[in-house]
């Protein structure tokens, strides 16, 4: 089947593409025309999901002060963000971390650097330039820029830690049920791509809380770390904007290759599950 790309790269050239940039080149700024096509890419964003995800593009050096949008040292020489906002209801994180993920395979598209960050920034002073309103969930922002030739040492620092590695197939794929792991080297035909990026997609402190089990036409998908209702009533869990990020690179990569399938929920019982895992949702081929 002839592919057909969404950018003006494969996705999975994107994928391998896209790197977590901290340091920016304070010299080179972002042009019109590129803040013009991300909008015009944002207005046409529909995640998978119901809950409405809302985008802003945050220009720090038009602020009155740049005091309200500290990222605590982690980024320097960035002074345009994208802030995302999402409704509260079903699969809201979820359909956050989905939308936003492409945005910013889209960014890297265009030649810009970002960094999925959820806590280490300002959030009061971010909240108030995005306008986050009573029914609105505000946890997720990136930065946006060219970037620098200078390596700071919190770029080390990162390098050196978990952020560009990621779990072996046989870790987080399986075949019918979690006795039986897939390896890369396993028969799935032209869902190979598909399972390999969904495998590099970025996640916090790279925990890739994704599990996933291959089931015929099915692909069901799973979390790592359960919560009760009370926490869940209480604590955001950004797992769940993990999980978002993985539907992207899995939902985006079937689409470039023709495969066509969606997302349902089921009523499931599979062997093997482990207690610390639980059924997020399942994607069924056309």
């Amino acid at each position: 089947m002839e592919r057909r790309l969404l950018f003006d790269k494969s996705i999975s050239d994107l994928v391998k593409e896209r790197k977590s940039v901290r340091t920016y080149d304070e010299g080179k700024y972002i042009s019109e025309e590129i803040i013009n096509r991300l909008n015009s890419y944002i207005d046409n964003l529909q995640g998978p999901f119901q809950a409405k995800v809302r985008f802003k593009i945050i220009k720090t050096k038009e602020s009155a002060t740049k005091r309200g949008f500290g990222t605590y040292g982690v980024i320097k020489g960035a002074d345009t963000y994208i802030g995302a906002v999402v409704e509260k209801g079903y699969m809201a994180l979820e359909n956050l971390g989905y939308e936003m993920e492409e945005l910013i395979l889209y960014a890297t598209s265009l030649g810009l650097g970002t960094c999925w960050m959820g806590g280490t920034f300002n959030k009061s002073g971010f909240a108030k330039a995005m306008e986050v309103r009573e029914n609105e969930i505000f946890t997720i922002i990136t930065p946006i820029g060219y970037k620098s030739e200078e390596v700071r040492i919190v770029d080390k620092l990162f390098s050196k830690g978990k952020g560009d590695r990621r779990k072996e197939w046989v870790e987080l794929f399986f075949l019918k049920d979690f006795f039986t792991p897939l390896d890369k080297d396993s028969d799935i035909g032209e869902m190979n791509e598909v399972f390999e990026n969904l495998r590099l997609s970025p996640s916090a402190l790279n925990k890739q809380p994704w599990r996933v089990v291959l089931d015929g036409k099915k692909v069901h998908f799973f979390k790592v770390g359960k919560q009760s209702q009370a926490e869940k009533d209480t604590h955001l869990d950004l797992s769940e904007v993990d999980m978002g990020i993985a539907l992207c690179h899995f939902n985006l990569t079937c689409k470039e290759k023709g495969i066509e399938g969606s997302f349902v929920r089921e009523i499931l019982k599979l062997d093997g599950v482990p207690k610390n895992v639980e059924y997020l949702i399942t994607w069924v081929k056309k």
